[in-house]
């Protein structure tokens, strides 16, 4: 697993290996694994990202959950860990569901501790193509809404543009995957996306505002509004598949 912890700011990694040890005497037999995914499992982790961990259970005890919620309201506070507490017995119905995160949990990943949930895992393209419209229809929803309530709050609208930043690498991930069974790197996939579709300017915005974690010299709402037309691009070549 020594790929992207060991990149990672030793407060994060610290960090991480605190909840994890918290997760094995809260859960104790109950948990199955506990799984690091996304930017942080690839060494590339920024001052704006979340640090996203699958917490994979045998048994789902309230009291349980209940016992891990101080370490994991430290973690959260400390490096804005999200964590997803799920069955293993969920798994199966979940990637599915959920085609497009777990289409990126399988590509970047790292268990720090237990057994690999992921392995073989496999997400039909029925599955991920449905999804994948579904979340791209509903950044824009989320994206257009943003920039009307926070027009006046640049901070707002930057911020907003750079959390897109994850869901579109995502996105463009499985798009080029759907489109022609390649596995492309979430970054790289976007950015080939961006190229192809003449979007390169937007991405950069976008991206600018995730690694500052402030507002882009060109401003805050051409910024959310270039994260609006990326998800549009995206959107659009996969109803061309559907």
């Amino acid at each position: 697993m020594a790929a992207g912890s060991a990149l990672l700011p030793e407060a994060v990694g610290s960090a991480l290996s605190e909840f994890t040890a918290a997760a094995q005497q809260a859960f104790a037999d109950d948990l199955s694994s506990v799984v690091l995914f996304g930017s942080a499992a690839e060494g590339r982790l920024r001052s704006t990202s979340d640090v996203n961990v699958v917490v994979v259970l045998r048994r789902a005890d309230p009291a349980k959950l209940e016992a891990i919620g101080k370490d994991y309201r430290l973690a959260h506070a400390a490096i804005r860990l999200s964590a997803m507490f799920i069955l293993e017995s969920e798994i199966a119905v979940a990637k599915d569901a959920f085609a497009v995160k777990f289409a990126d949990i399988v590509a970047r990943h790292e268990v720090l501790y237990g057994a690999d949930p992921f392995v073989g895992l496999t997400i039909s393209r029925e599955a991920a193509l449905h999804r994948l419209l579904q979340v791209l229809v509903n950044l824009q929803l989320r994206l257009r809404e943003r920039l009307a309530l926070s027009s006046l709050y640049g901070e707002q609208l930057a911020m907003a543009a750079a959390d897109a930043v994850g869901p579109l690498r995502a996105s463009a991930a499985v798009l080029l995957w759907l489109e022609s069974g390649a596995r492309v790197a979430p970054r790289d996939a976007l950015r080939r996306i961006a190229d192809e579709t003449g979007t390169a300017a937007a991405l950069a915005l976008i991206t600018e505002a995730r690694e500052s974690g402030g507002v882009p010299a060109s401003g805050a709402t051409p910024t959310l509004v270039a994260a609006i037309e990326l998800a549009n691009q995206l959107a659009a070549r996969t109803e061309r598949l559907a």
